[in-house]
């Protein structure tokens, strides 16, 4: 898709092959003492993909299946999201092996502390910014900045984004995410002409997102009939009493452990539904079930939740699909925000957050849906040429490539 929209710009090939690889990319050993005294070498990865803009952003994983294609995907990824949202960052990416949930929070500590020394030459608040990310939080966060402080022997709030309040963090961070994939879902409604009230939604996660997402959209009347975590998944066509599922998951977004009748992930995406939203894991729309999915439209909250092929498929069968680097691209920019409110010291209330995040998802919204209809794409690849064309640019004239 990248060289679609490469071509659909009438920019040179050499603008692919700049663009398809990350500028800088690390790997690192983190040797963690454990709990029983061993000592354990854990992998660590950061990938810088381009930084014509302003400095690298983007968030840092805990994951067992994390890998270096992975991040460096993600990597660019974010780049594309800070082009479309016209952010002044180039994007980043980190993530580290490990199963966080068999980890006591002294181990955690030790590995997020490693990790900023292991990465500590390449980031900084005019460097590269890191942020929350899958199994990663804002005690983690913490940890780290204390650690970059500890480093740099001076106070660097700017450093990292998603921390605690306390700790110069930003109103509405922790909800961004699922707030900027509610607004989107919003335009798209409008643009379909199909009242959210009443409407049923599957949400594909239960963990910060899409149980964040879940309550907003059971508060404001719609049906969510559907949720899934990483056990399984629960279906309602009558709706499902999101609070009450709130109330009975883990720290990692388990419910489904607590019920029966649970069906598989894979059977959830396969449902009944107005508007499909995957808010987990990538890769689970492909050209296997794309055909059997019974929605109206897509809102891709997770990174990369719909392969390429797929995408095809659901265009012929007239289902929109809202891309990733739209739909998710409220933490980005609240990490923004956050970043702002650190460089000037003076924090702003949770309202003015949100309205300036509602302004920046509709702007682009509203861009990616002219450049759909101009170039006759759909909105996935259309959000491409939006996010390649700020980077392209701000490439082209430091003189780095011929367009």
């Amino acid at each position: 898709m990248l060289k679609e929209a490469v071509d659909i710009l009438g920019y040179s090939n050499e603008v692919f092959e700049f663009l398809k690889e990350p500028m800088r990319f690390l790997e690192v050993n983190i040797p963690v003492k454990m709990d029983n005294g061993q000592t354990k070498v854990f992998t660590g990865y950061r990938a810088q993909h381009n930084d014509a803009n302003g400095p690298t952003k983007g968030g840092i994983r805990f994951h067992p299946d994390v890998t270096a294609d992975e991040v460096k995907a993600l990597a660019g990824w974010m780049s594309l999201k800070c082009g479309i949202t016209g952010l002044p960052y180039g994007g980043a990416k980190g993530g580290i092996v490990c199963d966080p949930r068999n980890m006591s929070m002294n181990e955690l500590e030790r590995l997020s502390r490693g990790y900023v020394r292991a990465v500590s030459q390449l980031v900084g608040p005019t460097k590269d910014i890191p942020a929350p990310d899958m199994y990663t939080n804002s005690q983690i966060m913490a940890w780290m900045l204390d650690e970059y402080d500890h480093i740099r022997e001076f106070d660097s709030p700017g450093f990292i984004t998603g921390k605690p309040l306390v700790l110069g963090g930003s109103e509405g961070r922790e909800t961004a995410t699922s707030k900027g994939v509610l607004y989107t879902l919003q335009m798209v409604s409008e643009l379909q002409n199909m009242p959210l009230e009443g409407m049923k939604v599957i949400v594909q996660g239960f963990g910060n997102v899409g149980g964040y997402l879940a309550y907003y959209l059971h508060e404001i009347g719609v049906k969510v009939v559907g949720i899934a975590d990483a056990l399984g998944a629960i279906y309602d066509a009558d709706g499902l009493n999101i609070p009450d599922l709130l109330g009975r998951r883990d720290s990692f977004g388990i419910v489904t452990a607590q019920f029966e009748n649970v069906i598989t992930n894979e059977q959830l995406l396969e449902q009944e539904c107005d508007v499909l939203i995957p808010a987990a894991i990538g890769g689970v729309i492909t050209t296997e079930n794309a055909d059997k999915l019974k929605c109206k439209f897509v809102v891709e909250a997770a990174n990369g939740p719909t392969t390429k092929e797929a995408i095809q498929m659901l265009n012929e069968r007239g289902v929109l699909v809202v891309p990733d680097i739209l739909a998710n691209s409220g933490g980005v920019i609240v990490s923004y925000f956050e970043w702002c409110q650190n460089n000037q010291g003076y924090y702003w209330t949770k309202e003015t957050v949100e309205e300036r995040l509602k302004e920046k998802i509709h702007a682009s919204f509203t861009n990616i849906q002219n450049t759909a209809e101009q170039f006759g794409i759909n909105m996935k690849t259309a959000a491409y040429v939006e996010g390649i064309r700020k980077i392209a640019e701000a490439s082209g004239l430091r003189g780095w490539i011929n367009l």
